[in-house]
Order: structure tokens, then sequence, then C-alpha cells
């Protein structure tokens, strides 16, 4: 191409040709470049690829190609011009060549010289690619084109193209409002209004329109209300604003002025891309995010909108937006968001407007957490190993910096490395023991990782690690050499406190049982002590104390030596007792089952005597015989003990059992036997069956005692606790298995041994007592070694109890409880601790089932726990029960922990030896454990048969070990009886152990007829008590006035109303106590104490008001010159009457509450099995009743037989008799009634006193009404006087002044005649004259007024 400077001219020509063979043009002269294109024509008819027609014919195609033709003179393009449109197409090709087509050529770029440059325009339908107009300069104020868009003329034509492009077609979504108002039709498209308004818009809008460059097509698309918005699309190359204003007016025109169409309501969105890019593409919180629009349309009016936030976004401290138009040819506008947060995700637009045009982009932006995952918390040894801390991010974002840091007392830096294609990083540390000393150990350090984006997001996670030093141990320092049967310890002493598990090891690795040692936690340090309080050979060896922290263990050695050395439990001596002429000799015997070699001697007072050895098979006995010459004769008789010492060569000795003698004349001697001895009539001696007439092999040693008795002149057997060879081998090994340090691994081996040697010896165990202890013996000792017990284990000891307790050993238990009274009990106690001990990790059921003996259990995993049911069937005995734990106490429970029940339907036979028959109920013992540390109350159900149902009242009972002097005995604590059906007994506790059913002489059955005649009385009683206490008081109110005259009379009414006040809230507070109580289980336990805490109090109120009433009576008759005042005696009442019971009743709840003993458990009432509580209210009633008592005693006898110069006149004698009657009356009733109260807790007290006590209790209400109240002749004449009518009033005045009137409970009348023929005096005793002064009057009705 020539230089800018000359006057060439060149321009573009578009050929469009098909070809079906390979294209091989040679254009360089004048093609600059060749640009070889598949495309089809923008704007024109396109052209399809052809296919050949022939069938071996290549395929068809279309191809475009861009031809720069120059020449120097400008004249030539216009003929050019002229020729090419005059060109008929296709153009065939030559013939040689026939297999390209010429279509069209197009003249698409024409660049003229203008001055000193050469611009380069395009023809019209063609426009410069918008990356030309970019890079290079544009003509100024040549284009016409719409500003921002694509231009048309160029400076400079480009070097390697593109050139000039075809136009593509643009659809603006315009609207426009119309005045007018809007119709409903226009929402039918259907409806002819809508039809009419479509054509007549269309009609203006395509005569507007059409003078659009390009213009293709105007639609109208809908109708919206606002006034009428019509929305419409126009077709048409990139229109400009002045070209679109000019149609907009062009269409205003052309439109019937009838749909007044607003011209300033004319708005377009243009269907250009706006390019909407965001950095990052991957958000992370924290990052600071650019949301960039990039826009052809040269406008800065931008705006940004949160669409989620609802929000238009401006200038923050957070967010910045900046717009700017680049190059004049693109408007560039960019959001920076700060520290993003969630709360910044969502769809945000951006909204360009160039004068009537909206250019709108949207973008949705997700913000992500970062994630960092790492361990919290890591235990580090100081033992200059390699630790790696490491964290992950769960997201790749191509961080720019992780950076690690510490924080904490001392300073452990490590070493980061960072692996990208994971996203973790490492961080290496390697602590010595100088970085971290004992002192420090246990430091926590905080390490933190940070991960830092690219784009500044930031998260860190924090590892806090835990340093500790390698502990250093010191054990006790001095060697330890002992004999068997002493003690020692080890000491070991860690100068860290920080360990996980502290443990001793023999040496040849077998753990020591966890009860030998034990480990605390000291200021410095931690320290574990081994003890062994008796040593055996199995402690001969090293020992290893061992503290392990995380993967680093701290080891100190010990040795240990043991010598031999007999146990003395193990030393067999005979005899054990006898008697020995005192002139006579006898030999001396001490065994073992070792042949060692020790120094023995025997020792009587202070002199020793050698002892000569014998070897018979396993046993190695020492012998000794001495002779008790004549010089012994003046010691007889007397009583001298020998014993034989071991020696060891350890120079360490164990001294044997005593073996007594009793040194006699002989005279009396009748029995004589050369094993037993001599001895007198009726004497006892005991000696080891070993060395008695039992026979025995030296290899097979027999155990136990028997005991002789010298009866006649032949020593016969009183009692035989034998024990058999077998069984006492396994007596033996048991009890050196619980010396021994590695008893947890021989306890398996152990119990199936026992197992299969109790069923081989079963008939031995069931006819000899002696076999029967030593089994009871050994389950004992054994089920106090395992911490944990398997299925495996619990299945050999149910097999050996299923052996013992047989129907064939049930006659050998009856003697065995004779001499050993808690041999069951330990039986008991026994099953329990293992039962507590079984875990299985294997299976969640656990089932064992034998004739005498059966097990179920569960093992609580992690979930919801199902209700926990078991249920025992034996045949044998005919005897069932069903077990049951709810749900939500199974809740609480720690997972893996086991519930195990254990049946037993022979147990309650042995058991209950000692209760009386007509109480025994024959029934299944159950017992129920869990391995978890439980907290009360943890209720269980069990339902038993009952195979003796005597017509007795059932009662659930437990076994109590406490009991009996921990001999153990049935108890009803916690229990209670839920329902009874035919021989089936249903119970609930709030606690786990054994239980049982007994039959109970006690109480009555709930549910029987006399209950129910009980409760009927006693309700229908309560109703007229308070009905009666309440008119009482009524009563009381309306005569006050006319009863309280004088100092005594007011003092009395005072006592009777607070007697009948503190009844009636007694009786309301009883009803609440039996509302609140359902017969077997308090509804509310704390409510409950409260009922009993105020009917305790508001019963002995009343009585205590009685007692206030008889000692002011006494006061009044023996003290009659003495005259305290209202206040003082009113103080002294009240205090008597209601400070007295409520110091005793704040005791007994003080006393009896904290041990949860203070009500009954079967009733809202004091308690009187466990701690006799009612005693506090029944003892002080009983000593009211009998002062009250006494008082009327002696008030009576004082007025019947007057000392002399005190006899009363004929008003006081009345008065004093008056005032006795209340108390002669009510407080016999009330100590009657309490009385009947008392006999009814004692064991088989008959129904009758049930009943009585019923009765007098539900009426006392109605006796204090009567008696107190009514019975007063003041209070009959008050309401006389104020209910009578106007005649009987009359009457009564006449009748006044005559003399006393004579009401129905005067003491005229023939009621009050017999009550005070109850006094010995008969007559009637007028109590008002005329003529009476007022002083006689005053003290007559002091005295009078004081109980009437």
């Amino acid at each position: 191409m020539k230089s800018p400077g000359s006057s060439s001219l060149c321009f573009m020509l578009i050929v469009i040709y098909f070809s079906q063979a390979t294209l091989n043009l040679n254009l360089e002269p004048i093609i600059h470049p060749s640009i070889l294109q598949e495309q089809e024509l923008t704007g024109k008819e396109p052209l399809s690829k052809r296919q050949a027609v022939a069938t071996s014919s290549p395929v068809a195609k279309d191809y475009t190609v861009d031809i720069e033709i120059s020449f120097e003179n400008a004249s030539f393009l216009e003929p050019i011009k002229a020729y090419l449109n005059n060109l008929s197409f296709p153009v065939l090709g030559n013939s040689t060549d026939e297999s390209t087509d010429i279509l069209s050529i197009v003249v698409t770029t024409v660049c003229r010289p203008t001055g000193n440059e050469v611009w380069c325009s395009c023809k019209a339908g063609y426009r410069w690619p918008r990356e030309r107009c970019l890079h290079n300069l544009t003509c100024q104020g040549h284009d016409s084109s719409l500003s921002g868009h694509h231009c048309n003329c160029l400076k400079q034509l480009p070097p390697k193209g593109p050139f000039c492009q075809p136009q593509g077609d643009v659809t603006l979504r315009m609207s426009v409002r119309l005045n007018v108002d809007f119709p409903e039709d226009l929402k039918n498209s259907s409806s002819a209004l809508y039809r009419s308004y479509k054509t007549d818009l269309e009609i203006a809008f395509w005569k507007g329109y059409s003078t659009l460059s390009g213009f293709k097509s105007v639609i109208v698309t809908g109708f919206r209300p606002g006034s009428v918005v019509v929305s419409f699309e126009v077709t048409a190359t990139t229109p400009s604003p002045e070209s679109i204003h000019k149609a907009n007016e062009q269409v205003i025109q052309s439109l019937n002025q009838t749909y007044k169409m607003d011209y300033s309501s004319f708005q377009a969105v243009t269907s250009n891309e706006t390019k909407f890019s965001v950095i990052p593409g991957v958000i992370f919180e924290g990052d600071t995010v650019t949301l960039m629009c990039e826009n052809e349309v040269l406008s800065s009016n931008v705006s940004w909108y949160h669409v989620d936030r609802n929000i238009d976004i401006q200038n923050s401290s957070r967010f910045f937006v900046y717009t700017s138009v680049f190059n004049n040819m693109t408007s560039v506008s960019r959001l920076t968001i700060h520290n993003t947060t969630q709360s910044d995700a969502g769809e945000y637009i951006c909204k360009l407007t160039l004068d009537i045009f909206e250019y709108e982009s949207r973008k949705k932006i997700d913000v992500t957490a970062i994630r960092i995952s790492a361990i919290k918390e890591m235990k580090v040894t100081c033992d200059n190993n390699p630790v790696s801390l490491e964290c992950c991010s769960e997201k790749n974002a191509n961080w720019s910096n992780i950076e690690w840091k510490q924080e904490g007392e001392i300073n452990i830096p490590g070493t980061p490395e960072t692996n990208q294609e994971f996203n973790c990083s490492k961080y290496t540390i390697k602590a010595n023991g100088t970085q971290c000393p004992s002192g420090s150990s246990g430091t926590k350090v905080v390490y933190t990782c940070e991960f830092i984006s690219t784009h500044g997001a930031r998260s860190s996670k924090d590892i806090e690690v835990t340093f500790t030093s390698v502990a250093n141990l010191t054990i006790t320092p001095d060697p330890i050499s002992v004999s068997e049967g002493q003690n020692f310890s080890i000491i070991c002493n860690s100068d860290v406190s920080n360990y996980d598990e502290v443990y001793w090891n023999t040496s040849a690795g077998t753990k020591i049982h966890q009860k030998f040692y034990t480990t605390r936690r000291c200021p410095h340090g931690a320290e574990s002590v081994l003890t062994v309080e008796t040593s055996t050979r199995e402690w001969n060896g090293t020992y290893h104390c061992i503290f392990k922290y995380k993967n680093s263990y701290s080891i100190a050695t010990k040795d240990v030596t043991v010598h031999p050395l007999p146990l003395q439990p193990n030393i067999l001596i005979d005899p054990l007792e006898a008697a020995v002429p005192c002139k006579g000799s006898y030999n001396f015997k001490c065994c073992i089952e070792e042949d060692e070699d020790y120094e023995v001697t025997f020792q009587m007072d202070s002199l020793f005597f050698p002892a000569a050895k014998e070897v018979n098979g396993k046993r190695v006995c020492y012998k000794y015989r001495h002779n008790f010459t004549a010089n012994s004769t003046p010691w007889c008789p007397k009583n001298i003990e020998m014993f034989c010492h071991f020696k060891n060569v350890a120079n360490n000795s164990v001294r044997s059992p005593s073996m007594k003698l009793d040194l006699v004349s002989g005279r009396n001697v009748m029995c004589l036997d050369p094993v037993i001895g001599v001895g007198e009539p009726g004497k006892v001696i005991q000696k080891l069956c070993q060395f008695s007439h039992i026979p025995s092999s030296p290899d097979s040693l027999i155990g136990g005692v028997i005991t002789y008795k010298c009866e006649g002149c032949q020593w016969k057997v009183k009692r035989n606790d034998c024990i058999s060879a077998p069984i006492n081998s396994l007596l033996r090994l048991a009890k050196a298995l619980i010396k021994s340090p590695s008893q947890d691994e021989k306890l398996l081996t152990y119990l199936h041994h026992l197992s299969v040697s109790t069923s081989n010896v079963e008939h031995e165990i069931s006819s000899f007592p002696g076999n029967l202890g030593a089994i009871i013996n050994i389950l004992d000792l054994l089920s106090m070694v395992p911490t944990e017990v398997n299925l495996k284990m619990m299945t050999h000891i149910l097999s050996t109890v299923n052996v013992i307790l047989g129907k064939p050993t049930l006659s050998t238990w009856k003697i065995l409880q004779q001499q050993q009274t808690n041999e069951s009990s330990r039986l008991l106690d026994s099953m329990e601790r293992f039962s507590r001990a079984l875990q299985s990790e294997d299976s969640t059921d656990l089932s064992i089932s034998h004739t005498n003996v059966q097990m179920r259990g569960i093992v609580i995993k992690t979930g919801n726990p199902k209700d926990y049911r078991q249920s025992f069937v034996f045949s044998d005995t005919d005897l069932w029960g069903n077990v049951v734990i709810d749900q939500s106490q199974l809740e609480s429970l720690q997972p893996d922990s086991s519930i195990v029940t254990v049946a037993f339907p022979t147990l309650k036979t042995i058991l209950a030896q000692d209760i009386q028959a007509e109480n025994f109920a024959k029934s299944l013992v159950m017992t129920t454990t869990v391995s978890d540390h439980i907290t009360l109350p943890f209720r269980i159900s069990m339902t038993f048969k009952n195979n003796n149902p005597s017509g007795r009242v059932p009662r659930c009972v437990f076994w109590n070990f406490n009991l009996a002097n921990h001999t153990g005995g049935w108890d009803s604590d916690g229990c209670y009886v839920k329902e009874v059906d035919g021989d089936s007994v249903s119970c609930t506790c709030d606690h786990l152990t054994s239980f049982s059913i007994l039959m109970s002489p006690d109480s009555p059955d709930p549910s029987s007829l006399l209950k129910i005649l009980l409760d009927i009385i006693s309700y229908i009683g309560l109703g007229f008590s308070i009905l009666s206490l309440a008119a009482c008081l009524v009563v009381e109110a309306v005569v006050w006035k006319s009863v309280t005259k004088n100092r005594t009379s007011y003092m009395r009414h005072i006592c009777i109303v607070n007697i009948a006040t503190s009844l009636l809230v007694a009786d309301i507070w009883f009803i609440v106590a039996a509302a609140i109580h359902d017969h077997h289980y308090p509804l509310n336990e704390t409510a409950c104490v409260a009922a009993t805490f105020f009917v305790h109090f508001f019963y002995l109120s009343v009585f205590f008001w009685m007692l206030t009433l008889g000692l002011m009576l006494f006061y009044r008759l023996v003290f009659i010159l003495h005259d305290a005042s209202k206040s003082v005696q009113k103080a002294i009442a009240f205090s008597l009457g209601y400070g007295c019971p409520l110091v005793i009743s704040v005791i007994t709840v003080g006393a009896t509450q904290p041990q949860e003993v203070y009500t009954r458990k079967n009733a809202c009432w004091l308690n009187w099995e466990d701690t006799k509580a009612l005693l506090a209210f029944v003892i002080p009633a009983l000593i009211i009743v009998v002062v009250n008592v006494t008082i009327t005693v002696v008030v009576i006898t004082k007025i019947l037989r007057p000392s002399i110069g005190d006899k009363p006149s004929k008003q006081e004698k009345s008065s004093l008799f008056q005032i006795s009657k209340s108390i002669g009356v009510l407080t016999p009733l009330l100590g009657l009634t309490w009385g009947f109260g008392l006999s009814t807790v004692f064991q088989g007290s008959n129904a009758v006193f049930h009943i009585v006590f019923t009765l007098l209790n539900a009426f006392q209400g109605l006796f204090i009404l009567l008696f107190g109240c009514l019975w007063d002749q003041k209070v009959q004449e008050a309401l006389l006087n104020k209910f009578s009518l106007s005649r009987w009033s009359s009457q009564h005045s006449k009748s006044t002044s005559l003399g006393s009137s004579t009401p129905v409970f005067s003491m005229s009348s023939p009621i009050s005649r017999r009550f005070n023929n109850l006094f010995g005096k008969t007559g009637t005793y007028n109590v008002s004259t005329p003529e009476t002064t007022s002083s006689s009057l005053e003290n007559s009705s002091s005295a009078y007024s004081l109980l009437n």
C-alpha cells in the first residue's frame, strides 16, 4: 500500500463464492491480507452452503474473501463500482475450473487521501469493529452513528485487518404513555379495542420509525396501566438519539390526537450487551471485590443496585463507585466492595442511562466463608521429636500467604511448610527439655494459622498445644526384701503432674491390679504408691512404675525379694484345744504344705523347744511331745498355750495360732480317745478335720473344723464343718488369688475350674454345710476382685450358684443358717457385685438360664433406648416374674453401661427362714443392678407371682444388707404395692437392689372393704367437723360481747376460739394431705412434708390450748388472791398455745427430714416405722390429757372438800362445776381419740381400733361445738336474747328476775343433770341472783367462765 502522502486510492471488496475443489488463489499482489471465512453476509440473503449435485462430488462450501485494491487515480473508483454493480451473479468460473463460482461482490471500505492523512471509511451498512475503534485514531467529526457505537472512519488502514464489517440489527424495547384512562379491554388481546389500538399505533409507529437507518419492523407488544403505557419493539440498525427523537416527533404527528400521546414519556432499552465482570471469580469473606460494567455507550450516568438488600449503592466506607469513559469509545463503571461479608452476596444491577436509552446488566455473586480445618487441641511432649501442626482450607483460593503465630508463656518456634495443591500448611515444632522445663509442664501455647487471599480475605484457626515435659521418675531407693505375710510399699514420684495413665507392671508385662496402688497429683508433680499388705511368693520379682502421657512413657524399676515363710492361716495346728492330765504327755503338731528350709520351735510360756520334722506327701509336719511331770502338779488345774514358730533364712519368723491346753487332775475324765484326747462330761472341743477321725489322704488335704462333745464316756460329733479336699483346694486357691498381683488374668480360668468342680461334687455340697459355706466364702472373695466381668465369667458364676441353690441343698442351707446367720445375705451381696461389674462388648442382649437361677440384661447403646423389659419363668417351682424400667430412666445412663436382673426361685426360702410363717410369700427374689452410677430415685416396676396368697395384704420389700447388725433383712422403704390381681403382685420401687414380696398383717389393704369404710367415715366426719367448727366460730362471734365482760371469761373464750381455729385448720390440712397421696406414693414429696408439718403443728395446738384452759382453771382456783393482767395472760396463753407446738414441730422435721424419714411411705403423716416421729405428737398429747384430768380431779376435790376458811359459796361451787365440765368431757375425748390412734400403729392391731379411732378423730369438731361452746349457759342465754321473739324475750326477763333460766344445757335441765352426775353431784345450781354483790359476782364469773 502507498504511503499516506501519495495520491493513491484503495477500496475493499467482499467476494462471496462457492467451491467444490480446494481453494488455491494467488492474490498476493492485490490481496492484503486474504481472509477466508466460512460465514454468511449479515443483512443480505443468507448464502447457504451448497452440496454438489453429483453423488461423487465433494461438499460445496461458501467462502467470504476480503480483497484490497489500490490504484493511483481516484477517478477509477466510480467506473469500477458501476462495473461491479452491473455484474450478473453468479459469475461462473472459466472452462478449465468449473468448480468455483462468484456469488456476489460488495464494496465495504474506501480509503481516500485527505490532506496529509488517509481516511478510511465504511460504506453504507458496514462499520469498523469495536477493537479497531479502540486501538486506532478515528476521524473527528466524521462519524454520524450513535455516539459510543462502532466508528465509521479511521485514520490509516489497519495493517492486518479486519476491515469494515456488516452492521447488525438492533431491537429497541420502547414504551410511551397515552394520557387517557386505561380501558380493561386492553388486557384482552382478542378484544376489538385492543386490535384497534394496536393497528392505529403500529401505523403511526411505522410512519415515524421507517426513517431510521436499516429499519426493519415495529410491533406493539402490549398495554399496561399507568394511564395507558404502550410497549413496542423497533428493529433497525444502530440508531442515533437524534434520529430517534425525529422519529418520535413523526409518530406523534401521524397519530390521532385523541390518543393523547405524551412526547416526554418515550423510553428505550437497547439490546446491546454490556460486559459485566467480577474480580475475583471466587469471593471469600474479607476479600476486596471489584464489579465492572463496560458499555459501548458513552455516558457517566451509571447507577448500582443490590437486589437482595433492595438498596441503591452509594459511596461509603466499604463501597466505592467510579465511572469513566475510555478512549472516547467505552464507558467503564467500577463498584469496589471492601471487606466483603456474607450479606454482600446476591444479585447486582449496573444501569447506564443516556437520553431515553437505558442499558442494564445483572450479575449474581456468591461470598464463601473461609473454613479452616485443624485439630483444636494437641499434646506435645518435650522430647525433641518433631510434631506437625496442620491447617487446611476447604476451598482453593490461591492463597497469597499463610502465616503462623504463637501466644503463650513459653516460646517454641517452628518451621512452616505450605502445600498449595492441597491448600494445607504444616508447622513443625521440636520441643526439648530446655524449652519446657518440668516447672512449666502442662503450659498451653496457642498457635494460630492465618490464610490470606490475593484479594485480602483472611481467616485463622487456633490450635491449643499443651507442652509436657518427659517425666523424671524417682522410686524408693532402699532395697525391698520381705518375707511372705509381711507388707511393703514402693513410692514412685514424678516431677510432672500431667499424665494420661499411671499403672504398674511386672517384669513379664502383666499389669498389677489397680486395688494395690494409688495415684495422686502433688503441687510439683505426681506420686503413685504400690502397697501390698500381705506379700506372697508371687510378688517376688521386678516391678515397673509407668507414667504414660500421650505416646510418651516414663518408667522406673524396682526389684522386690520375697522370702518363703508360711502365712499364719496356712499353718495347721493340732490340737486347737485339748485336755491333758497333769502327769501325762501330749503330742503337738504344726503342719504346712511346703518343704522349705525353716527353723521351727515350739513355745510354752517363756520356754522354747526344738521340733522334729516329718514329711508325709504334700504335707510337712513339725512335732513336739511334751511331758507334764510331777513338777507340774502345782500347776493343776491350769490353762496353758503352746505356739510354734517358723523362722526363714531372712531371719523373719511367724507364729502359729495358739494351741490351748487344759491341765486337769484326771479324776473326772470320762472320755478317752487317742486322736481327740481326754475330757470330762459335757466338755466341748474343736479339732481341725485334717487331724480328726475324718478319713483323708496326705495328698488331698481336707479343711474345716469339727466339734466334739463328751457325752457319757464317748466323744460325739456335735457339729461338722469339714470341707472336702476338692473344695478346700478351691478355697485355698481363692485366698491366694485375691493376694495375687495378676488376679484379673487368673480369674476367668479359676471361675471355670470352680464351675466344673462344684458340678462334680454337688452331692458333697448338698450333704455338708462346711462345703456349702466354703463355696459361699469363695464367691464372696472373688466378687471383690474384678472391675469388669464378661459374659463367660458370669456363665461360670451362675453355674456354680445354680448348684448351691438347688433343692437338695435347702436342708443344708437351714443347718448353715443356724450356725452362721448371714451366709445367704453374703451370697446375695456377692451376686449384686458380680452383676454390677458385668460388661459385654460383643452383644447388647445378655441372657443365661439355669434351673435355679436366670439372668437377663442389656447394654445401653448410644441413641434412644427402649424400655427395659425382662421376664423370668421357672417351670419347676411354678414361679414367674417381670421387671420393667421406663425409657425415661434409661436416658440418664451412660452409653455402654449395663442393666442386669438375676432371678432366684429358691433363695427366698433361704433368706426368709427367720420370717413368721403367716408373713411368708412364696415368690421370686429378683436382683436388678446398673453398672453406671445412678442417682436416686430410680424407678423400677416388678410383677411377682405369689404361690401362697394368705388373704393378707402383700408388701413389696427389698433386702437391706444393713439391718440386723449387718446380717440383712427385708425392708419396705421406697417400695409400694401398685396392684394385686389374683396371684400376681405388681410393685414399684425408687431404687435398685434385690426385691421380693411379703404378706403384711399391719394396715388394711387400700382396696379392702374396711379401708373403704374407714375412708367414708373419715370424709363424712371431717365434713361435720369443719361445719361444726365454723358454726362454733360464728356463735363465738355473735355472743362475744355478751360473754366476755370480765377478764376470766374473756380469756376462756380466747382459748375456745383458738381451739376451734386450730382444729379447723388441722382438718383442712388433713384433707390436703389425703389429696396429695394415692395410698402408694406421694404425688409431691415437698407438698407431703408441708402437709404433715402443718397437721402436726395445728393438732398439737389444739391440745396445748386445752392445756392452757386447764392451767387457767387451776390458777383461778388455787391463786384466788393473785390476779394477773389481761395482756400477761394473753401472752402466756399464745406462747403456750402456739409457741410450744411450733418448737416441737420444727425440731421433729429438722431431725428427721434430712434422712427423708419424716413422713410415712404410705401416708402424709408422721413416720412410725423408721424414726417413731409420731411420738412427737402422741407423747405431748397424752401428757396434756393426764395434766388436764388431774386438774379436773383437783378442782372437783377442792370444791367438794374445801379447807377451813376457804369454803366456797353456793354460786362459786356452781361456777367451778360449770368450768370443769368442758375440761372433764373434752380432754378425755381428745386423749381417748389419740390413744386409739397410737394402738393402730402396732403390728397386728385389731380392726376395731382403726374404726374407733377414725370415728373419734372425725367428729372432734362436733365435740368442740357441743361441749366447748353450746354447753356454756351464758352462750345459751346470749343466743336466746339475740334471736328470741318479743314474747319469748318477755318471758325470759321475768324468769331471770325470779331466778336462773333453764335452757336445754343449763345445770337444772335433765341433760345437764346427767353430766353433773358424772362429777358426783346432783341438783340444780342458780348461777345468777339479784343479791350477788359485784365483787362476788366478778369472782364467781371469773371462775365460772374459765371453761364454760
